[in-house]
């Protein structure tokens, strides 16, 4: 039979027919190093097909990616983290990595979240103005006119009102209160009783008498160094070992801590707020020490350094959820005690079992990662969460020395 002749079967309707022959991309080479591209990034030398010299619309759908992309594994991520102790550390040194939240994006994250939520409660809910005005000691002391006097000595009293008034107050605090009360009227008179003698001297132009209670006030709050009253000018900090630039600093730190202890006494708030500010920096810089000793203390199981730290990643990103949930159910529970006072009894049961569950569950990630017996893991949790406790400390003093000498 001869083919030749037989004519081609016209397209049926409705059927798609194969292109001949498909187009053929073209090749795309790196502006780097000129090797064949085969994907966003140069197998060769690395560099990445896209730039920064784009349009900006370009840029941010690429942080929008990847801030969605961190979003939908965050969810993935925080339960585990919550409830399932060295989950997701095992995990990680696994291998099985891309499914989670990568340790320290973790960490970063849910520090700056946890420590923000709790420096806008304590700011909201803590008042310490009203606490410590209701000594007023050095307040009165250092009034300049009778009518001052009366101000200060008059809110202080009302502080202490407020605080005498406060529901189910013991009568020794009561007592405790009113005496404070009367110390403070007494110190008002004893004040006012110095101005009238200003004044009289000066009627009289005799020489003004001196202001011993005003002088003793201030010197409460000087420091000696090297067993000499401090002074910038006639015994300024000295240590022959260090440059001159910092002998310099310190004494100027020095006196600002001078001059701050005064605000202090009357309103700590910003001070100790930004002492708390400080504190995320202090526990990032506190992590690797933290890792240090469970390399120390475990150092017979021949693990890198890099794997202590992701444990140590873990347990304060564990810390910092639990802290920030403890936050919240606070802040919650105050507004129950007037407007639900039926949920304050749970909201409270909460926080006792949460705040007990932070210790149970370091000390089992501990046992799970490290795969000791009972007897080693407890003892090396107490004794490692000892040291680590008395670092945290030495970092908080540290933090609330910087606040007072640089706010």
């Amino acid at each position: 039979m001869n083919n030749e002749n037989v004519e081609p079967l016209a397209p049926q309707p409705g059927v798609e027919t194969a292109p001949a022959a498909e187009a053929v991309a073209p090749k795309v080479y790196c502006a780097n190093c000129g090797a064949e591209l085969l994907g966003q990034t140069c197998y060769a030398c690395g560099q990445p097909v896209k730039g920064m010299v784009r349009h900006l619309a370009s840029i941010m759908a690429d942080v929008g990616d990847t801030i969605l992309n961190i979003d939908s594994r965050i969810f993935r991520t925080l339960w585990p983290l919550l409830m399932k102790p060295a989950f997701l550390t095992n995990e990680y040194l696994a291998g099985r990595r891309v499914r989670y939240v990568t340790p320290f994006r973790l960490y970063f994250f849910l520090s700056v979240v946890a420590f923000l939520v709790m420096a806008i409660s304590l700011d909201a809910t803590v008042d310490f103005k009203d606490t410590i005005r209701a000594d007023a000691a050095e307040d009165i002391e250092t009034a300049q006119s009778a009518a001052d006097v009366n101000s200060r000595r008059d809110e202080a009293i009302a502080a202490l009102d407020t605080a005498k008034a406060a529901p189910d107050l013991s009568a020794k605090a009561v007592r405790g209160i009113e005496k404070a009360q009367e110390k403070i009227r007494t110190r008002a008179d004893k004040r006012l009783q110095y101005l009238q003698r200003v004044e009289e001297a000066k009627a009289k132009g005799a020489p003004v008498p001196p202001d011993v209670d005003a002088e003793k006030a201030k010197e409460d709050f000087n420091f000696e160094f090297g067993g000499k009253r401090w002074d910038p000018k006639t015994t300024p900090i000295q240590i022959d070992w260090l440059p001159r630039f910092i002998n310099t600093k310190l004494n100027v730190l020095a006196t600002h801590t001078l001059e701050n202890l005064p605000r202090i006494r009357k309103d700590p708030k910003p001070f100790l707020l930004g002492a708390f500010g400080s504190l995320p920096q202090v526990l990032f810089f506190l992590m690797p020490l933290f890792a240090m000793l469970l390399k120390i203390f475990y150092i017979f199981k021949r693990r890198l350094y890099m794997e202590h730290l992701m444990v140590a990643l873990h347990s304060h990103s564990f810390i910092f959820l639990a802290l920030l949930l403890l936050t919240l159910i606070g802040l919650v529970r105050s507004w129950a005690a007037t407007a639900a006072p039926w949920l304050e009894g749970l909201l409270g049961l909460a926080i006792f079992v949460l705040a007990w569950w932070i210790p149970i569950y370091l000390l089992i990630m501990q046992k799970r990662v490290y795969k000791q017996g009972w007897f080693f893991t407890i003892f090396k949790y107490l004794t490692i969460g000892v040291c680590y406790t008395i670092m945290v400390t030495l970092g908080i003093l540290v933090a609330l020395a910087i606040s007072v000498a640089t706010v």
